[in-house]
């Protein structure tokens, strides 16, 4: 669950703007950030950067932000990355309040296996959920053992936590059983061609 006092970090009124003073405040392992909401002017600010990388390892976290003395929760957003590096470059945040509820979307983690000669295809691996924005949970699960072939889960399937309510379409296919398909004279041919290849490339 993400926990507003698990998350607790402190964070610097930014004034500077623009891609040069991003870059020295990365250079300096730090991490620039935004945070709006509830009708308030953006908040620009910088977050330390290797203890917030450890917090974004898990999806939809609230920080709790330590803003020149006063308390701030917040949701993450948005992170922006470097496509080669993976370095954090910047992050948005949105202002939330206690008790409030969001919308996030979550994993869905399938346990078990199908019915044998079947195969599980999973079609959806996230479903969006309105919940308590300090309450998050960090995946749900959903079991396929034993199902057989033509079974199917929608998003209305999966149990969820109490206090959650589904936001994704109710019918939005999240796992299909099929049957696991046969071996065709074809696929054997080839198999066979195959390893004779091999052979003979080894004998030369």
């Amino acid at each position: 669950m993400a926990e507003s006092t698990g998350n607790h970090l402190v964070a610097e009124i930014r004034e500077n703007f623009g891609k040069g003073w991003a870059r020295r405040i990365r250079a300096a392992g730090k991490i620039p950030a935004v945070i709006y909401g509830h009708g308030t002017d953006p908040v620009h600010v910088t977050l330390p950067g290797h203890e917030t990388a450890l917090i974004l390892r898990k999806s939809n976290q609230i920080l709790e932000l330590d803003i020149d003395g006063k308390e701030q929760l917040a949701l993450v957003k948005d992170v922006q990355k470097d496509p080669v590096r993976q370095i954090i470059e910047h992050i948005d945040l949105i202002v939330v309040r206690k008790g409030e509820k969001v919308v996030v979307d979550i994993p869905v983690h399938l346990t078990g296996e199908s019915a044998p000669g079947t195969n599980a295809l999973q079609d959806s691996t996230t479903i969006s959920i309105e919940v308590e924005a300090i309450h998050i949970p960090e995946s749900v699960t959903h079991s396929i053992e034993g199902l057989e072939e033509g079974a199917h889960i929608t998003a209305a399937d999966i149990v969820l936590p109490k206090g959650a309510t589904l936001v994704s379409d109710p019918e939005l296919l999240i796992v299909g059983i099929t049957a696991a398909k046969a071996a065709t004279e074809d696929d054997a041919e080839a198999e066979v061609e195959a390893v004779v290849e091999a052979s003979e490339e080894s004998a030369e």
